[in-house]
């Protein structure tokens, strides 16, 4: 069972966007796995993530505060899944920045965009036939204010005194095999070299904008459900002019009613009678574009498999299309009056053992010892 998000935050209900994205900062920099020692660190981090996830979406939040978790549920929410990695990308993946602000690599310059991860839904015709989408992703984008430096109009951000502009700090530490010295990322900066003191306010300082923009999705033919779609360059911008990252779009495909696919074939059931089955019949089966009429010939065994070549799935790799693979199932009546009881049992005596494909393949023999 979910928690209060706002609890969660430690926010009041009427919180500001502001107030939200503050609180989450400061339990971010308490719970992340990379400063916590804390064993349900992990956890608790993933509730607090999930809680701003939602909270920092007005949609989102206005469903959560009429409808609390339900709601979200119904309207198909799941928590963001991706792994973010460092706490540095947690911030990325969220805010469009690192941890203090600005990302880039130690000793500053240009530092590419995080990637981001997106979801799309489709049904089994869709993925059978391929398909376009709006995969509409929330993405950090350079701010046109201050042109991604964070500083506001008219400034310009300094060196960094804590590391001269270097970007990078030696680290002392002690363990019990003596002292340790290494060097890192300077916290100040975070290795950009350079500090903001008078923040822009169109994006307070961070150099980027959160923007919901539009990502026109081409869906292949033949995609698999939980495979995964990259494109390049459509993730958050990058730092002083780095290339932006990439999206992920992981595609869900809904099944179809009736239909198992099995790799690249698809297998169905039809449903029979004994008569039919003797005597042949017409089955319509589902199929992704549609109802598919199979002629099942005279003598239709139950359990036997007809494969309609060429009306499965289309191969991702070489657009070869799989099989339809139809079984079929028989139906035999388990009430049956005292004279039809005799009709079938006269009937198989003038059949004869001419009438059946092998010695123990007969769905009537078998009829006709079960009635006896």
């Amino acid at each position: 069972m979910h928690d209060d998000y706002y609890a969660l935050l430690g926010v009041d209900r009427a919180a500001s966007h502001a107030e939200i994205k503050q609180a989450f900062r400061r339990l971010a920099r308490e719970l992340h796995p990379d400063v916590s020692e804390e064993p349900d660190a992990g956890s608790r981090f993933r509730a607090v993530a999930e809680a701003y996830e939602v909270l920092s979406d007005p949609v989102r939040r206005q469903t959560y505060d009429r409808f609390g978790h339900a709601g979200l549920r119904s309207g198909g929410f799941s928590p963001m899944a991706a792994d973010f990695g460092s706490l540095s990308d947690v911030f990325a993946a969220f805010f469009g920045e690192a941890l203090f602000g600005r990302q880039a690599p130690t000793g500053g310059g240009p530092a590419r965009g995080p990637d981001l991860a997106a979801h799309v839904e489709i049904d089994l015709a869709e993925a059978a036939a391929g398909t376009m989408l709006d995969a509409g992703v929330r993405v950090a984008r350079t701010c046109t204010t201050c042109g991604g430096n964070g500083a506001a109009p008219g400034t310009t951000p300094i060196t960094c005194p804590g590391c001269n502009g270097a970007g990078r700090i030696r680290l002392v530490s002690r363990t019990v095999l003596g002292q340790m010295v290494r060097t890192g990322g300077c916290p100040r900066c975070d290795g950009t070299g350079v500090v903001v003191e008078q923040p822009c306010e169109t994006c307070e300082g961070d150099g980027r904008t959160l923007e919901d923009v539009p990502l026109e999705l081409e869906i292949p033919a033949g995609i698999h459900d939980g495979q995964r779609i990259r494109v390049r360059g459509a993730g958050h911008d990058g730092i002083l002019g780095g290339t932006p990252g990439d999206v992920y779009v992981s595609v869900a495909v809904r099944p179809l009613e009736g239909v198992e696919r099995d790799g690249d074939d698809l297998r169905v059931r039809a449903v029979v009678t004994m008569t039919e089955a003797a005597l042949g019949t017409t089955v319509s089966v589902p199929t992704p574009e549609g109802s598919y009429e199979l002629e099942l010939p005279p003598g239709t065994q139950p359990g036997a498999v007809h494969a309609v070549r060429g009306r499965g799935m289309p191969s991702l790799d070489s657009g070869r299309r799989g099989d339809l693979l139809v079984g079929v199932d028989v139906r035999v009546p388990t009430r049956l009056s005292g004279q039809q009881r005799a009709e079938l049992l006269r009937l198989e005596t003038g059949l004869g053992d001419d009438a059946y494909p092998g010695e123990d393949d007969g769905f009537l023999r078998r009829l006709k010892s079960a009635f006896r």
